[in-house]
């Protein structure tokens, strides 16, 4: 069986784009091709990608030639496919990890709507548009639609039509222990809990430490619990920058007996942690599809969220709280649901089958796709044999034939065009050619434009112009 050959182009590698990528290229049977550049620098990776990539690409495409083009939202699809040719017509699915026109704006950042054209310029080249998320989704749809009430003029009907048609929901993977490890690890949870020295939850946290997950409101919580006299602990993953946030120095000093584990950790330890969890919180006020909360939540800890974002198409309404609340509303909120016995249902995480009908039906759709009717060839038309040289539609370029075929004897009419690669010498000597036929040609009527008062025409500059345009026209 021939597999599809598919290019996959993620101009920013942060945690969750890479986490796809390699989730795709290991567990889809395509034969892959993967260009990526690094998760900094967003103004110049979002507006210079096709720039990045240009020669990587052109050598790539002189060997292998792919059946299809996967993409994410980063990518400036409407350069790329200017820029590289050999891309113009092989068709693309352009997926969004999430959309700028529903990404807060950090602090010393500044609102641009550069990054929203290119998504949306991407949306329109692309033949598939993928979100992760059904809020993902409406949400763009919806900043592309104020967008375009906000510009000027000359703006198309039916732009957001266009891409909702072509957009649908497809998830990222969630990739879960294999069952024999998941097996270890109940028996290592088990046992930490038979002598653990604590009788309260175990808060765990495993978001990004940036602004848009709000991490200084899930401190506010913290101190809100502790003055409840609640009995917690902390495990305090997720990524974090090189200057730690305000949020995690403040957690350190003022719950230094309740962390239990602070920073990046092994796959294998990630998940026993998440095991031994209690309750996961989320305070973010951005998330186009909440990764982090579905690792959680499917390996068994109670998830709290707010009743936004994505979260309300995913969780029932006793995981989700009001985003405006006070911390102390919300630390009421987290030790109720802890003393819950039974769980809620959480979201299915079992994504795989849909990204592989994704490969056996959409791939498969445009590989045998239906081919273009070849253009018939035109027919013949019979040389008029008594047309004079007063019906000459263009004499100048008559003139320049009949001195080319002087010098040369043989050169027919094509040879009018220079080939690439043709020699130095022949390209002067059309060009000589060209600059003594207009020395002979006889000037042109003088033209009045009625609308202006330039006259066209004549022995002056603007004359000059208009044959240039024409002898040009005849080379082309």
């Amino acid at each position: 069986m021939i597999k599809p050959r598919i290019l996959l182009l993620s101009a920013y590698r942060s945690d969750s784009h890479a986490y796809w990528a390699d989730w795709l290229t290991t567990h889809l049977d395509a034969d892959w091709r993967v260009l990526e550049l690094p998760g900094r620098y967003f103004r110049w990776r979002i507006r210079g990608n096709p720039l990045s990539w240009m020669s990587q690409l052109d050598e790539l495409l002189a060997e292998w030639t792919p059946d299809h083009v996967l993409a994410t939202s980063m990518v400036d699809v409407a350069t790329l496919k200017g820029l590289v040719p050999g891309l113009a017509g092989i068709p693309v699915s352009c997926y969004f990890h999430e959309n700028q026109f529903a990404y807060p704006v950090g602090e010393g950042q500044h609102a641009s709507i550069d990054p929203q054209m290119v998504q949306l310029y991407a949306a329109l080249a692309a033949d598939e548009v993928l979100f992760n998320s059904e809020f993902n989704r409406q949400s763009f749809l919806d900043g592309v639609s104020a967008l375009l009430k906000k510009l000027p003029d000359c703006v198309p009907e039916g732009v957001v039509e266009d891409i909702d048609y072509k957009s649908r929901w497809l998830p990222v993977p969630v990739s879960m222990p294999e069952p024999e490890l998941e097996d270890q690890l109940d028996v290592a949870v088990e046992d930490w809990r038979a002598t653990k020295d604590f009788s309260g939850p175990l808060i765990l946290w495993n978001h990004r430490w940036e602004y848009d997950k709000a991490p200084e409101r899930f401190l506010a919580m913290l101190k809100a619990l502790k003055q409840r006299g609640v009995d917690f602990r902390l495990a305090l993953l997720g990524a974090r920058p090189e200057k730690t946030p305000p949020a995690l120095l403040a957690i350190r000093e003022h719950f230094a007996d309740q962390v239990l584990v602070d920073g990046k950790v092994s796959r294998q330890d990630y998940w026993l942690w998440l095991k031994r969890a209690d309750v996961v919180v989320s305070t973010a006020i951005h998330e186009f599809q909440g990764i982090a909360m579905l690792e959680a939540s499917a390996m068994g800890c109670f998830p709290l969220v707010p009743d936004d974002l994505c979260y309300r198409e995913q969780y029932p309404d006793v995981c989700r709280y009001p985003p405006t609340v006070d911390a102390e509303v919300l630390a009421h909120r987290l030790h109720v649901v802890w003393q819950q016995i039974t769980r809620p249902h959480t979201p299915d995480v079992g994504i795989k089958t849909q990204w592989q009908h994704w490969l056996a039906t959409d791939i498969a759709r445009w590989l045998h796709r239906e081919a273009p009717e070849p253009e018939l060839p035109e027919e013949e038309v019979e040389p008029d044999t008594h047309a004079t040289e007063s019906h000459s539609i263009n004499p100048g370029a008559d003139l320049l034939e009949q001195m080319l075929k002087e010098q040369a004897g043989s050169l027919s009419s094509d040879s009018l065009v220079p080939e690439y690669g043709s020699s130095d010498n022949k390209t002067a000597n059309v060009i000589s050619l060209m600059a003594e036929a207009s020395s002979k040609m006889p000037a042109p009527e003088p033209v009045v434009q009625q609308s202006s008062s330039v006259v066209y025409g004549g022995s002056g500059e603007l004359s000059d112009a208009k044959s240039q345009w024409q002898q040009w026209m005849q080379l082309v």
